[in-house]
C-alpha cells in the first residue's frame, strides 16, 4: 500500500506541466509551437528564455520534491518514486498523458538519490552543451554518464541504480526523435 501512495503522489507532482502553463500565460499553447515538446528547451525557444529558465528550474523541483519527500518518509520506497515522478512529467495525466522528455525531472530526482553522480552529470551537460549546443545531445551524454557512474559510486543501492537505469533508457526512447535529427544533421542548436 505504501509503494502505491507513492507512484500515486510522485505521478501527479510530476504531472503538474510547468512548461504548458507558462506558455499559457503568454497566450502559446506549447503543445503547437516548436517541437510541440512542454519542456525547458521548447519553452526557451518558443516562449522565451527567462521563461525557458523558470520553467527548468520547476521541473527539476518536481523532481527534487518527490524524492525528497519519499526518501524523509518511506526511504525504502525511493525507487518507485524517482520512476514514476518522471513518468508523470513525460506522460502528465493533465495532458492526455502527454508531456516532456523528462531531463530536468531525472536530474531532480537524481540530485536526491544520488546527488555526487548526479552532479557530476550536471556537469557534464554543460560542458557538452558549451561546446555543442545541442540540448539533447548535453543530456543524452551526460545522464549516460550518471546512470553509469552510479553503479560505481553506490554499488550496494541496486533498486536505486536499476531506476536509474530505467530513467536512462526512457531519456533516449523520449529523444529518439532528437537521435534521427543529430544523426541526419538536422538537430536545431540552442542558442544563449
Amino acid at each position: 500500500m505504501n509503494f502505491l501512495l507513492v507512484f500515486l503522489y510522485s505521478y501527479i507532482i510530476g504531472s503538474i506541466p510547468f512548461g504548458f502553463i507558462a506558455a499559457k500565460k503568454k497566450g502559446i499553447d506549447i503543445r503547437k509551437s516548436g517541437s510541440g515538446n512542454i519542456g525547458a528547451t521548447n519553452i526557451f525557444r518558443s516562449v522565451g528564455k527567462k521563461e525557458g529558465l523558470i520553467v527548468l528550474i520547476l521541473d527539476m523541483l518536481k523532481g527534487v520534491c518527490a524524492a525528497f519527500l519519499t526518501f524523509t518518509c518511506m526511504p525504502q520506497a525511493l525507487f518507485v518514486s524517482l520512476i514514476s515522478v518522471v513518468l508523470g512529467h513525460d506522460f502528465s495525466v493533465f495532458l492526455r498523458f502527454k508531456g516532456g522528455k523528462g531531463v530536468a525531472t531525472t536530474y531532480g530526482v537524481s540530485l536526491v538519490a544520488v546527488p555526487i553522480a548526479a552532479c557530476i552529470g550536471l556537469f557534464l551537460w554543460i560542458i557538452i552543451f558549451l561546446l555543442f549546443r545541442f540540448s539533447s545531445l548535453s543530456a543524452l551524454i551526460s545522464y549516460a554518464a550518471t546512470s553509469a557512474l552510479v553503479w560505481v559510486l553506490y554499488p550496494s543501492a541496486v533498486m536505486i541504480n536499476c531506476a536509474i537505469s530505467f530513467l536512462c533508457v526512457l531519456m533516449i526512447i523520449k529523444h529518439l526523435p532528437n537521435i534521427k535529427r543529430l544523426i541526419s544533421k538536422k538537430e536545431g542548436r540552442l542558442q544563449s
